[in-house]
Parts: C-alpha cells; sequence; structure tokens
C-alpha cells in the first residue's frame, strides 16, 4: 500500500490541449460577436467557464446565458479535439507508467468538464491508468478552491497531506495549496516564475522521479 499518492490537473499536465481551447474560445466570440482581450487565454486557463465568462471577459451575470455559453464552448472544444486528435505532453507517459509500476494511486483532478475527458482518454490508452476521476462537473466551486482536489484525495483513500499536485496554473496551485497538499508546477502554460508555491518546478514529468517524490513523505 503506497504511502502517498498522485493528483493531476489534465489541460496543460497531461494533455497538450491549449491550442484546441484558444481555438474553441476565439470560435466562441465570434459566433456572439464579442473580442477577447490580449492575454486572456494565458489569464483564464484553470478557471471553470462560469468565472471566466462572468469575471474575466463580463459578458454576462445571467445564470442561464453563463450556463448555455459554457456549454457551447465547450461544444466547440470538443469538434475541434474530434478534428485534430490531442496528444499526451513529452514525458506524460512515461511518468504515469512509472508511477504505475511503483504502485502509486493516481487521479485527475480538472476544471474540465467530464465529456471533455471522456473524449479523449480512451483515444489516448488511459482510462485504465487513474483510480478516480473528479471533473468540473463534480465540484460546485472552481479552483482556486481546493473542493477538486480535496474530493480526489477522498476517493483515492488518502490524506491531503499525502497527495502530490501536478499544476500549471497559478490558480490551480493556490487550490493545492489550500488543500495542504505539495505541489509540482508544470511549466508551459506559464512560465517558471508564474508558478508560486510549488516545490518544485519542471518542464516535463519524467523530469521527477518516483524515487524523489517518496523522499517528499519518508518521515511521518
Amino acid at each position: 500500500m503506497s504511502h502517498w499518492a498522485a493528483i493531476f490537473d489534465w489541460d496543460g499536465v497531461l494533455v497538450d490541449s491549449s491550442r484546441a481551447h484558444e481555438r474553441s474560445w476565439e470560435q466562441l466570440a465570434a459566433e456572439v460577436g464579442r473580442s477577447l482581450f490580449p492575454g486572456f487565454f494565458q489569464q483564464s486557463f484553470g478557471m471553470k467557464n462560469e468565472r471566466i465568462l462572468r469575471e474575466l471577459l463580463r459578458w454576462t451575470d445571467d445564470p442561464l446565458e453563463l450556463k448555455r455559453l459554457g456549454d457551447r464552448k465547450e461544444e466547440l472544444f470538443r469538434a475541434e479535439v474530434r478534428r485534430f486528435p490531442l496528444r499526451l505532453l513529452p514525458g506524460a507517459a512515461e511518468f504515469l507508467e512509472c508511477l504505475r509500476v511503483g504502485g502509486i494511486p493516481r487521479a485527475v483532478g480538472s476544471s474540465t468538464p467530464r465529456a471533455n475527458i471522456d473524449c479523449v482518454i480512451d483515444s489516448l490508452g488511459l482510462r485504465g491508468m487513474f483510480q478516480a476521476l473528479v471533473t468540473g462537473d463534480d465540484v460546485r466551486k472552481g479552483k482556486p478552491d481546493p473542493e477538486v482536489f480535496l474530493l480526489a484525495a477522498q476517493r483515492l483513500g488518502m490524506p491531503p497531506e499525502r497527495c502530490v499536485v501536478f499544476e500549471d496554473a497559478p490558480v490551480g496551485v493556490e487550490a493545492a495549496r489550500r488543500a495542504g497538499m505539495p505541489v509540482v508546477g508544470v511549466a508551459g502554460t506559464h512560465p517558471p516564475d508564474h508558478l508560486q508555491g510549488c516545490k518544485r518546478v519542471v518542464h516535463r514529468l519524467d523530469e521527477i522521479t518516483v524515487g524523489e517524490l517518496n523522499s517528499w513523505f519518508s518521515h511521518g
């Protein structure tokens, strides 16, 4: 029985999906006759659509319209993915396999809707790689609230302080820290200096070893 577990954000940590998300936001803006401000996409990454639409873009406060626009954005994303299938980020498959061989429990903790993950996970051969999948559909509060990571730890049967979170966005890093979990920042969506508060920052997942992570939990 492992004495720690790994919880992964999805987009930008395991899956190279940033361009597909960016295109789907651009398509949505064009459909509704709106514009996106410079730097919008980097600022929005990791947030739930409702917060993006209400707080960043300020398109509407109406709950029904927020849901309609958010759902439409994800329809456009899935259509984009069907046209241009996503790939795992470099080093992700190798690192997941090391965790599997090492008997380390694994979960996804993401703001992404479940339908998006289902659209991709089988095509990448990852369905059996995770003991738990927690998506934006499973939580009421998006990151930086820690709910998604706390629920993932609960479903793995592991105390929060014994879970390592792998994140690429500042809101996700903050959520993990609020949950009391050490964080490995994955630079790519954001540069390393934007990932403050991480115990370690890497550019690809296989830069860190199971042995190093084991050492984080070797006492107590």
